[in-house]
């Protein structure tokens, strides 16, 4: 299988603001935040990037250990989602450092439009990530393949130290300019890692369904 590591840049997806709101915490109808909501994303506009790094490798289990052509694992909540496939799409996806300046400078002199900030970045990963997942389905689709909700490293029993080998697999620092620091947190911080399965049931991803396949049950983000 080839063993190139592919990059893509997207234009800004549409702004969800009901989601952006959702992230803050906020349930509900919030008026009184539309002004401050209004700034941030106008703020935002420009100085965020779409970068995305992927590459396809081929798995396969043994012994109960799922051989994911980068890294081995024995994650059960890994091992369900991938189960019938052949191989995934690795990649890691990143709206870049401007939106860390921003919270850090607002931290300071604003907390509303910090954690306003916050979620927008959120959200706006989150786009990338989706519109990433939805054009991967597709594409595989066209080639008579489907796909499964996207798995992280961290979520269920899928240990966040893989993170190390997914650096390493995708060069992202190279790549889009992705860093990992020694407590394996990313920067920028408005980034993600995730996995694809990809196989040949028909079992069609709808990526608005990736939560139920999260085995992370106490996420504050979840929807089911």
């Amino acid at each position: 299988m080839d063993s190139t590591v592919y990059t893509k840049i997207y234009e800004a997806p549409p702004i969800d603001k009901k989601e952006i709101l959702r992230y803050a915490g906020v349930r509900g109808d919030a008026p009184e935040l539309e002004d401050i909501l209004a700034s941030c994303i106008a703020e935002t506009s420009g100085r965020l990037t779409y970068k995305v790094c992927y590459r396809e490798l081929q798995i396969s289990v043994s012994d109960e250990v799922l051989d994911l052509g980068f890294c081995r694992t024995s994650s059960s909540g890994l091992k369900k989602n991938l189960n019938g496939c052949s191989s995934i799409i690795l990649f890691a996806a990143t709206v870049g450092i401007e939106i860390d300046r921003l919270i850090a400078r607002y931290s300071a002199i604003s907390p509303t439009k910090a954690l306003m900030l916050q979620a927008i970045g959120a959200e706006r990963i989150e786009s990338l990530c989706n519109l990433f997942n939805i054009e991967i389905s597709e594409q595989k689709k066209a080639e008579g393949y489907s796909t499964r909700p996207r798995f992280s490293a961290g979520y269920g029993d899928f240990s966040i130290e893989a993170q190390k080998e997914i650096f390493a697999a995708l060069d992202c620092s190279r790549k889009i300019g992705l860093s990992l620091n020694q407590s394996l947190l990313m920067s920028p911080s408005k980034s993600v890692t995730a996995i694809i399965g990809i196989s040949k049931d028909g079992r069609i991803c709808d990526v608005a369904e990736k939560c139920e396949a999260c085995d992370k049950r106490n996420c504050e983000y979840r929807r089911a």
